[in-house]
């Protein structure tokens, strides 16, 4: 029997821990209830309808509401509902793996299915470490990866996260990981780089220290660097031009494995399958989920290069390392279907067709004297909030509680568009709809966006 609208309110406060939460918040307040969604947009258990600007949380490329992908999984879960990947396989995860490794950069071949992108960078710091031990080097197990970057919340991938405030609670976590300058060009010079630089020089800049990483901690003792296509955290940065190209010479130079970690970036954020598409670089291992069913059943994986996969090809060799969700039959089955849709419905084309239009209707808000920057690609945004535009100040601390979450967030929610308000690095909001989305999706984002943002400014 279902709960009413009462009970729901009193079961969400005292029985559901929802996720990075401020439990306490919802003390005199009710918890939003998101009851059902259609297209590009979710409605509350109130009848409001909400533009879904985050696409969940980067997660719902195709949008609410898809028949096919609902069937899809009602049809594997009668035929066969579970199968562990644990010395057996079952067709859905075969043929997505044969279907994945096709459209992955070079010979990205090998899939190991995860239940999503947290378990994904684990699985590929695990085998990074194991190869190397089974290949002659066992000393080579250190990380690098950026500043601010989040990679995920296992203790593993916790590790490799460079956001101190989201690590510090849950110390001592796995030791051997170490930071390097992110890709910020706005506050370039904020984070080390030297003044006046193009956005070339600075790409070299930011690359070349993770060179400097690697000796400081010696060759032999570092085995991969994990990278974003386009960093999430702070607010969308993407790679300057040239950066990814001299972190592939720094890699191979060091013999250290690059991990393109696309946990939000694959599968049509950026037009592409892959974000090292976008930016034509090729990876030893790729990490990915959320799209790659569209949401509707929790997927991820880690595909390798077959250079990788050969150590344990050998007699007797096995990477002891899996998940009992990794690969659920209807997972893969839905992601099979999602990817059927990706490709009748053109929707790679879609986005790259209209990821001009995004960028020059979010480009509009410049006007705004609160709005410092807009950066991203394709449908992956984020806008970054300043008190002053010329001096690029940013909000204290008790600012972005009063106006960025206070304020933003909370208006931004009442005038009808789903997105993040995020203070990981500098005050921003992301943006990241439905890759179904077109013009009049992207005019009603900036609207509202610019009613709430002109609202803001005058709480400064």
């Amino acid at each position: 029997m279902a709960l009413d609208s009462d009970a729901q309110q009193r079961a969400a406060k005292d029985n559901l821990w929802m996720h990075f939460t401020r439990q306490g918040g919802y003390a005199d307040h009710d918890v939003p209830v998101i009851v059902r969604g259609e297209g590009a947009y979710i409605y509350d258990d109130k009848g409001r309808r909400y533009l879904d600007g985050l696409a969940g949380l980067f997660v719902s490329q195709l949008g609410h509401g898809r028949t096919e992908l609902a069937e899809a999984a009602a049809k594997q879960a009668k035929e066969l509902a579970f199968m562990p990947l644990w010395s057996y396989a079952h067709p859905p995860a075969i043929e997505l793996a044969e279907r994945v490794a096709a459209y992955a950069p070079g010979d990205l071949n090998r899939v190991f299915f995860t239940s999503g992108g947290g378990e994904a960078v684990e699985t590929a710091w695990k085998l990074a470490k194991n190869y190397y031990k089974l290949t002659g080097r066992p000393m080579k197990h250190k990380v690098i990866s950026r500043a601010i970057a989040y990679h995920g919340t296992t203790q593993g991938a916790l590790s490799i996260t460079g956001l101190p405030f989201l690590k510090q609670q849950f110390e001592p976590l796995v030791p051997s990981t170490f930071r390097v300058p992110n890709t910020n060009y706005y506050r370039a010079t904020e984070h080390g780089s030297p003044e006046g630089l193009t956005p070339e020089q600075f790409g070299r800049w930011a690359a070349d220290q993770i060179a400097i990483a690697i000796e400081n901690e010696g060759p032999d003792t570092v085995a991969a660097v994990f990278l974003e296509p386009v960093q999430n955290a702070g607010g969308c940065f993407p790679p300057p031009p040239g950066y990814f190209d001299r972190v592939r010479e720094i890699c191979d130079q060091y013999d250290v494995l690059l991990v393109s970690d696309e946990v939000i970036c694959a599968f049509g954020r950026l037009g592409h399958m892959f974000g090292a598409d976008r930016f034509g670089y090729q990876p030893d291992i790729i990490t990915c989920a959320k799209g790659i069913t569209s949401g509707y059943a929790p997927l991820g994986a880690m595909i390798a290069s077959d250079r990788l996969m050969e150590p344990f090809l050998e007699d007797g060799a096995m990477f002891a390392h899996g998940y009992t969700f990794g690969g659920h039959p209807v997972s893969t089955a839905v992601a099979l279907a999602n990817l059927d849709i990706f490709e009748s419905e053109n929707v790679l084309e879609h986005v790259r067709d209209n990821e001009g239009a995004f960028r020059a209707t979010l480009e509009r808000l410049k006007d705004l004297p609160i709005v410092g920057d807009v950066r991203g690609e394709g449908y992956f945004y984020g806008i970054e909030l300043v008190k002053d535009k010329d001096t690029k100040e940013t909000f204290s601390d008790e600012e972005c509680e009063r106006i960025l979450f206070g304020a933003v967030s909370k208006g931004l929610f009442e005038e009808g568009l789903y997105c993040r308000a995020d203070d990981r690095g500098d005050p921003v909001v992301q943006l990241a709809p439905p890759l179904i989305c077109d013009q009049s999706h992207f005019d009603e984002i900036e609207q509202i966006l610019r009613v709430v943002l002109d609202k803001a400014h005058a709480l400064l």
